[in-house]
């Protein structure tokens, strides 16, 4: 069983769907932690490094053989609980960075929040660094999105990102930061690749259920 230790319950239609159409059979047990988004926000993710510990031992006492965070703002901290776990920690985003770094050196990252974007570009470069690769990342905070994603108008914050991403020049690829832009990816007309996390995390933590490591 797959464990999605999400910091909104939109996620967990969406990866129900991408595990219908991609991965079906996949036993996916979803952990909804909205609080540690809102305290990471306010004091940084180091803030709720250990809540997140505590919530991937519930996953794995829970009989999770893997995890998947589906929010890049405390993918780092989940990742890092690994060790203790004894279970592979998937963040979602890493995937994408990978591809992202493949894509080319030019690298627009966007972002709803504010929160999302040093990690996001750590995560980058950190990838890019393993590739031997050389990336320029520059950021974008789409204006009023995340407004509208508390809102609950899903459709309007997907628009907003769509927009922005439209708006890119300069760049190789565009990274969508947050699992829940990933429906602007269908709504984009750039010219370039627009990457989103959810169903490159999916599957690579799929591959790991598959496949442990060591």
């Amino acid at each position: 069983m797959l464990a999605l230790l999400h910091t909104s319950p939109v996620h967990v239609p969406v990866f129900d769907a991408l595990r219908d159409e991609t991965h079906p059979g996949l036993g996916l047990r979803h952990l909804v932690a909205g609080d540690l988004l809102e305290r990471a926000r306010a004091t940084g993710p180091a803030a709720v490094a250990d809540d997140v510990r505590a919530r991937v031992r519930d996953a794995v006492d829970g009989g999770a053989r893997a995890v998947l965070c589906t929010c890049s703002t405390i993918g780092a901290v989940a990742e890092a609980a690994a060790a203790e776990a004894g279970v592979p920690v998937v963040r979602v985003d890493r995937p994408m960075a990978g591809a992202a770094v493949a894509a080319g050196p030019r690298v627009a990252v966007l972002a709803a929040l504010e929160s999302t974007l040093r990690p996001t570009v750590a995560l980058i470069e950190e990838e890019a660094g393993r590739a031997g690769r050389s990336v320029r990342v520059r950021t974008v905070l789409v204006d009023g999105a995340w407004e509208r994603f508390e809102a609950g108008d899903t459709a309007g914050y997907a628009r907003r990102v769509a927009d922005a991403a439209d708006a890119v020049t300069g760049a190789d690829v565009i990274v969508l930061a947050q699992a829940s832009m990933a429906p602007a990816e269908r709504l984009t007309t750039a010219r370039v690749p627009v990457l989103s996390s959810p169903r490159l995390g999916l599957a690579a933590a799929a591959d790991l259920l598959r496949d442990p490591p060591g």
